[in-house]
């Protein structure tokens, strides 16, 4: 009987011991965790816009979208929610992951961001020449093909980008392309035409303040466009609407104009949504 209660005593007392280590062990780490984030240890790495996701890393994952599928598997493997990451790149010109993907045709990278949870559209069915999947969408939402896609690329120019990208995949993208010429609006909105010549005076720095950032700078891009960016940094295309008048990007709320004095420019005026902007050329 002594001997049993001496192993019970020595039961109960390893049961104790390890008891107290397992609540005690876990307490001690979420104790340090406390102490690192009152040290601002933490702080440090995690980010200012920490829980949310850093802006560079979003803005990152949207950009590589449109032509680096080997730098995108580095950004998205470890956290595959990133294929639905989405950016502002000025003006509310929203564009996500597989939004930037489809309108330069990169078949490839929209099926890398849809195995890992992307959201596909009308776009990107669009791209990947789904006639039966976007024709099934017209006739469901009539109208819906006039909605124009990141950067104001139209529907049917979707289509045209996916189907020069994959030329041995055809068939079906010649197909829908027939169809949505046939609906009219496919295209739209459309702008008014501008030459070359034309552009020229618009070229150059315009500033709003006296900070080093505080201004815009126009050029012309690659798709022939001017183009409107941050103070020495490219931007988005300006489509013309009026004289001297141009919508940002295809956003129809933000409208930039330009003021003339004996043929030449002399400054831009930004207009949105509660708020106007007045930049001189430089």
């Amino acid at each position: 009987m002594e001997i049993l209660d001496a192993i019970s005593r020595r039961v109960a007392v390893k049961s104790s011991l390890f008891g107290l280590m397992a609540v005690s062990i876990p307490n001690i780490l979420f104790a340090k965790k406390i102490e690192d984030i009152e040290n601002g240890k933490v702080a440090d790495k995690v980010g200012a816009r920490y829980p949310s996701i850093e802006d560079s890393v979003v803005s990152e994952v949207v950009g590589v979208s449109h032509f680096n599928l080997d730098r995108l598997k580095e950004l998205v493997d470890p956290r595959p929610e990133l294929s639905r990451a989405s950016w502002d790149w000025a003006f509310a010109d929203w564009e996500t992951a597989i939004g930037a993907a489809s309108h330069v045709g990169r078949k490839d990278i929209v099926q890398y961001l849809i195995s890992k949870g992307a959201r596909p559209d009308i776009f990107t069915f669009a791209m990947l020449g789904s006639y039966s999947i976007v024709k099934s969408m017209v006739e469901l939402h009539p109208g819906i093909q006039r909605t124009a896609g990141p950067h104001g690329i139209s529907l049917l120019q979707h289509v045209k980008n996916g189907l020069a990208e994959n030329k041995s995949e055809n068939t079906e993208a010649s197909k829908l392309i027939d169809y949505l010429e046939t609906l009219g609006d496919a295209d739209s909105p459309k702008y008014i035409d501008q030459d070359e010549a034309a552009k020229q005076k618009y070229i150059g720095d315009y500033k709003y303040g006296d900070g080093g950032a505080d201004g815009f700078t126009i050029k012309v891009n690659s798709r022939k466009f001017i183009s409107l960016g941050r103070l020495g940094k490219n931007g988005g295309s300006l489509y013309k609407v009026g004289d001297n008048k141009y919508m940002y990007n295809g956003a129809p709320s933000t409208i930039i104009s330009f003021s003339e004095e004996n043929g030449k420019v002399i400054s831009l005026t930004v207009t949105e949504p509660g708020l106007s902007v007045v930049a001189k050329k430089v």
